[in-house]
């Protein structure tokens, strides 16, 4: 048995447009996938997250390159060949079918015996919590019931690899957090692999155990959801993975995993750590999240303390969002609302002068893009 439940081997797809031009959707891309992992593709429209799911499932061929399932050569295998299944955003339930026979139906089509398909589908439906549901139709049940018959009419042939095609798009933003807990959950109890394909970066955050980042066809960078975030490897991941403030300046000395970079526009100089290979005089960007961000109102004995001014601060619930000047530049800041109180001077003021402690281990250089 293969290490991998899917590899990918410098697959490309190239398609043709209107105007006679070769286009490569997915440029050279090489993933490999442990078996049980939950792992998801993410980026923006036309990264190639999708074409490269539909390679793996046999809806698209590549043009350059292999895909392996369980170490087998795909090749131009169809779907209904390959121990995959997919779950789709729009659901594709059989709208005149109960959920048993929505079920049921792919079961049915490779001709099991009756017993057995009954007995499946009962286990299939108590996995995704819909036990007693099942003489209801589809229009009788809310869009995360529906997701839920979707993913049981997936889980029911017991694929290898689960295929999840931004499943959660067509819900509401308080369902799609619980759906995000209740598939991690669900993957976990069955343990097979699942490739989750989204847009979304809380929702990769949330469920992945490894994430791929793509770009223009892509992989720009692969790892933990811990990795991906503290450890962006350029401006561009930084950039798509949650908010960061970014500052352009120049590598004056590089020392271990730590460099020393000259701000122009402040004519100051910030230690920062390296996530990527820098060298002395190199243009960088500087990334520092909003949260990683500390305000006082004295300053700190640090290489990295600068007095802003208070722009706008907007309370959000859990945070309070601080937009600053600071020597003429704009920094965000998110602070944390631990004490309940209704006293509005307990929160910053327009006008209000504040030191922000940059922290270096906070303080990314980043390659520029």
């Amino acid at each position: 048995m293969s290490e991998f439940a899917v590899e990918l081997r410098d697959v490309v797809k190239e398609f043709v447009t209107p105007e006679g031009n070769d286009l490569a959707a997915v440029n050279h891309v090489t993933m490999q996938i442990k078996n049980g992992e939950f792992f998801s593709m993410l980026g923006s429209s036309g990264c190639g997250k999708t074409t490269t799911l539909r390679m793996i499932a046999g809806f698209e061929w590549p043009t350059e390159g292999e895909v392996y399932i369980e170490g087998d050569a795909q090749g131009r295998k169809p779907p209904f060949l390959r121990p995959v299944n997919t779950v789709f955003q729009s659901y594709a339930l059989f709208q005149h079918m109960t959920v048993f026979q929505n079920v049921a139906f792919g079961l049915e089509m490779e001709g099991a015996q009756k017993g057995d398909i009954k007995k499946r589908v009962s286990e299939a439906l108590e996995m995704v919590r819909l036990t007693g549901m099942d003489r209801r139709y589809p229009k009788q049940l809310s869009g995360g019931q529906q997701q839920r018959v979707a993913l049981a009419r997936s889980l029911v042939k017991r694929p290898k690899v689960l295929l999840l095609d931004e499943p959660l798009g067509a819900l509401d933003l308080k369902l799609r957090k619980e759906m995000q807990l209740e598939l991690k959950s669900l993957q976990k109890e069955v343990g097979i692999t699942f490739i989750y394909v989204t847009h979304d970066q809380g929702e990769a955050l949330t469920m992945s155990d490894r994430i791929a980042v793509m770009s223009r066809g892509k992989v720009l960078q692969m790892g933990s959801a811990v990795e991906i975030y503290e450890r962006p490897i350029n401006r561009f991941v930084a950039d798509f993975i949650g908010e960061s403030n970014f500052l352009d300046g120049k590598v004056k000395s590089v020392k271990g995993d730590q460099a020393i970079v000259r701000i122009p526009v402040w004519d100051e100089e910030l230690a920062g750590g390296l996530t990527d290979r820098v060298n002395v005089g190199d243009e960088v960007a500087v990334s520092i999240r909003p949260e990683k961000i500390r305000l006082s109102d004295k300053p700190v004995p640090d290489r990295n303390c600068l007095e802003g001014t208070v722009v706008n601060s907007t309370y959000t619930g859990s945070d309070t969002h601080v937009y600053l000047d600071v020597r003429g530049q704009r920094l965000k800041v998110w602070e944390q609302n631990r004490v309940s109180t209704l006293d509005p001077h307990a929160y910053y003021q327009e006008g209000q002068k504040v030191w922000l402690n940059l922290m270096a281990e906070n303080t990314l250089v980043l390659p520029k893009d």
